[in-house]
């Protein structure tokens, strides 16, 4: 695959990139219109300026790729493979990763999924979001390791399932960052122990992406998975960047043109894993708007956008403890984390809880089980199975008791966001549900 250099670009503070949104006003139950606070990133995150700025300056020349002739698509065939060094290069990438647009992380580990030598052993944590849980029940088999009580004991217990599993290929399936809790998983400990037993690790990135530099090849990952619309490119597009050997050996992921090299009786495919799995048309739109965030967040620096998260985070955390009947959910005890915070109020059901904010102060927070089920429930001591979930709610889990309220932030997160729902959750803690 070729490559190109990615040019260096300029730092510039934090407060230099913007969102779109900043300044949405919406309704409250006073009939007022109040100025909205965006906590709700964790789930879809808002617009960043420059990624609006590059699809109204791609819209023009928007033509087919890779297959055609006239100036329009020769222009849109090089901005969307530009998009693909983009992305590369902010995820730290070898030059001979893959990097394959998908619709979303989820949809990026079922085409991984679908890679996998015929019977690998994938084992994975009751902690991960759905993307990164379920995707390998299709033929391999799992083995579901229980929440670890520690950095430390989730190192031992992957070292432990890789080294006494099946014989053949075995794949260690991790999430970077939880969106539930927001915390940092040790995925340079667990890379190692991986390869250390002969086996891969693929990394759900969807949430460490947005928060902190990805490095790839300076953590040795295998395969890492992230979504546009986490990274401030709502437009449809994500990734799976990794080795290409299982990708280029593998069926392709959909059936049709771009994939398929020669069509007679039969059909002889790609080898070339960018090709062989985006069948069809892609989202170049979405690959641009993706390489556009990209590009943003590498221009802007990294230390000014984390001083200023670990700023709000710190005095969300700290306003959260001094409320009474409010507790936080956490896995490990002082564990570093990005700017996710779940916690339930005594007395209160998420849904109340997320609702009363809504319509009593604009605020806008995330209430379920965050297609997370196994692990918000482990995070309550609910049981497996909660009855008081079922039926109801999306597949994310937003009825019944077993659930909690997130609230998550990032790029345009202002401090009086946070004060906000602190005094919010201040009066709803210390009154009782009508």
């Amino acid at each position: 695959m070729t490559t190109t250099t990615v040019p260096a670009q300029r730092t510039r503070s934090a407060a230099a990139l913007s969102v779109l949104g900043a300044d949405l006003t919406v309704p409250v139950s006073s009939g007022e219109l109040v100025p909205y606070a965006n906590l709700d990133y964790a789930a879809s995150a808002p617009c960043l300026r420059p990624v609006r700025d590059a699809i109204d300056a791609a819209l023009p020349a928007y033509s087919s790729v890779h297959r055609g002739a006239g100036y329009a698509s020769q222009l849109t065939t090089q901005r969307y493979e530009q998009a693909r060094h983009s992305v590369r290069a902010f995820a730290g990438a070898r030059e001979d990763d893959a990097v394959i647009f998908t619709r979303n992380t989820t949809d990026a580990m079922n085409l991984l999924s679908g890679a996998l030598p015929p019977y690998t052993t994938v084992v994975v944590f009751e902690t991960e979001h759905h993307a990164a849980l379920l995707p390998w029940q299709r033929g391999h088999r799992v083995v579901r390791l229980a929440a670890p009580r520690s950095p430390a004991e989730a190192v031992a217990a992957a070292r432990q399932a890789l080294s006494t599993g099946p014989v053949g290929s075995r794949l260690l399936a991790v999430t970077a960052a939880s969106n539930v809790t927001g915390e940092l998983w040790p995925i340079a400990e667990l890379a190692r122990v991986a390869h250390e037993a002969g086996a891969r690790i693929v990394v759900d990135a969807a949430q460490l992406a947005p928060h902190r530099p990805l490095e790839i090849a300076a953590l040795d990952l295998d395969y890492v998975a992230f979504s546009g619309h986490k990274l401030y490119a709502p437009f449809g597009a994500g990734v799976l960047i990794g080795r290409p050997d299982w990708l280029s050996a593998a069926e392709p992921y959909l059936y049709g043109g771009g994939a398929s090299r020669n069509v007679t009786s039969d059909v002889e495919w790609h080898e070339d894993p960018e090709q062989r799995h985006e069948a069809g048309t892609p989202n170049v739109l979405g690959a641009l708007a993706l390489a556009a965030a990209c590009d943003a967040l590498t221009a802007t620096g990294w230390d000014s956008l984390i001083a200023e998260e670990e700023r709000l985070l710190a005095r969300l955390r700290t306003g959260l403890a001094e409320i009474p009947g409010v507790r936080e959910l956490t896995l490990w005890d002082e564990q570093p984390r990005v700017g996710i915070v779940s916690f339930v109020v005594d007395g209160w059901t998420a849904r109340e809880v997320a609702e009363k904010l809504s319509s009593d102060h604009a605020i806008g927070v995330r209430d379920g089980k965050f297609c997370a089920h196994p692990f918000v429930r482990h995070l309550l001591g609910a049981p497996d199975t909660d009855p008081a979930t079922e039926p109801g709610g999306s597949g994310c889990g937003t009825a019944g008791t077993a659930t909690a309220i997130r609230a998550s932030f990032g790029v345009g997160t202002q401090e009086e966001h946070i004060d906000r729902l602190l005094l919010a959750l201040h009066q709803i803690a210390t009154t009782t549900p009508a």
